[in-house]
């Protein structure tokens, strides 16, 4: 059963890392932003840039809206108050990685992710379920291509 738990706390560690590592690189170009960074003028400007794309009506741009306003609260929430660079740098700042923050970090990170989480899904239902057929193979072709749209370079 030791073994089990020192697995799990390793592998939620890891997923953690990746999100972090995840959240740091995204500030680059065009696309989500965070916190302080992610004005009201650029997710208005990713709705319109998406809306475009998917030829969507004044509705679905509302439901885009709710679904960015959702994304960034939940991503807000993961990242926390301090700067994840710097939490997880702290965790291997000593002689050994400090188990007991880690640990912690990870139990934080995923109470955060669960506590969004049924907002942000909601969200995104509402959005994708409001989708004509054709806009909705428009986003699953985006999904596969692994692209951002209005992406350059």
């Amino acid at each position: 059963m030791k073994r089990f738990i020192k697995r799990t706390l390793l592998g939620l560690f890891g997923g953690a890392l990746i999100i972090g590592s995840l959240g740091a690189c995204s500030h680059r170009g065009q696309g989500w932003q965070s916190g302080a960074e992610a004005s009201p003028e650029s997710r208005a400007r990713m709705v319109e840039k998406v809306g475009a794309k998917l030829d969507l009506d004044a509705a679905q741009k509302q439901k885009l809206t709710v679904l960015a306003d959702k994304l960034q609260t939940q991503r807000a929430a993961l990242r926390g108050a301090q700067d994840p660079r710097a939490t997880v740098q702290g965790l291997f700042a000593g002689n050994k990685l400090d188990q007991a923050g880690a640990s912690k970090l990870i139990t934080e990170k995923a109470a955060a992710l669960q506590a969004g989480s049924p907002e942000v899904i909601a969200a995104a239902a509402d959005f994708f379920d409001n989708l004509r057929p054709e806009q909705q193979q428009k986003v699953r072709e985006f999904m596969q291509r692994g692209s951002r749209w209005g992406h350059r370079g």
